[in-house]
């Protein structure tokens, strides 16, 4: 079994529903084991979209780290993602962040994911469940590369929260 974190974004339709869908998904392909607070963003690189709601996931896996990166995007084009362009609105986005201390640069997949230290909108989330988590490459722990940010970036946390999969109240 495999710690993986998989970070979720959502800036079209339903987002906070296609979130839990997304989480729920998530559920089918491991063991969901902590889900962070859903937190509001504007949008990065493309600033013309309504802003972003992220949250971040650890789940328990089985998969490979390649199978389950095929597994994110089934599950992204069963929510609707159709991809455009380069940070275009979307549905739905899943990334994955950290497949235990795997580092993997090639062409199909790259872990941990290039940009994460850069992103106060995966990084909040990230941090609020994995602050530990040691970033293999840069040798950081997720909670100093937080810091080092030097801020939130605008990210708001929401009072709406996402439920792990299972019965529901």
């Amino acid at each position: 079994m495999a710690t993986a974190y998989v970070a979720l974004g959502s800036n079209l339709g339903d987002r906070l529903g296609t979130l839990q869908a997304a989480v729920d998904e998530l559920g089918r392909v491991g063991a969901v084991e902590a889900v962070s607070s859903v937190y509001e963003t504007d949008p990065v690189g493309y600033a013309d979209q309504p802003p972003f709601l992220n949250a971040v996931v650890r789940i328990q896996s089985e998969l490979a780290a390649d199978a389950l990166l095929n597994a994110l995007l089934a599950i992204e084009t069963k929510l609707g993602r159709v991809r455009t362009f380069r940070n275009a609105p979307r549905t739905v986005d899943l990334d994955l962040l950290f497949h235990d201390d795997l580092v993997i640069d090639d062409s199909a997949l790259i872990i941990p994911h290039p940009r994460l230290q850069e992103r106060a909108f995966v990084l909040v989330p990230l941090a609020e469940i994995g602050g530990e988590v040691m970033h293999p490459v840069l040798r950081r722990r997720v909670s100093d590369l937080l810091h080092d940010l030097g801020g939130t970036g605008g990210v708001r946390r929401l009072p709406e929260r996402l439920l792990a999969p299972g019965p529901r109240p």
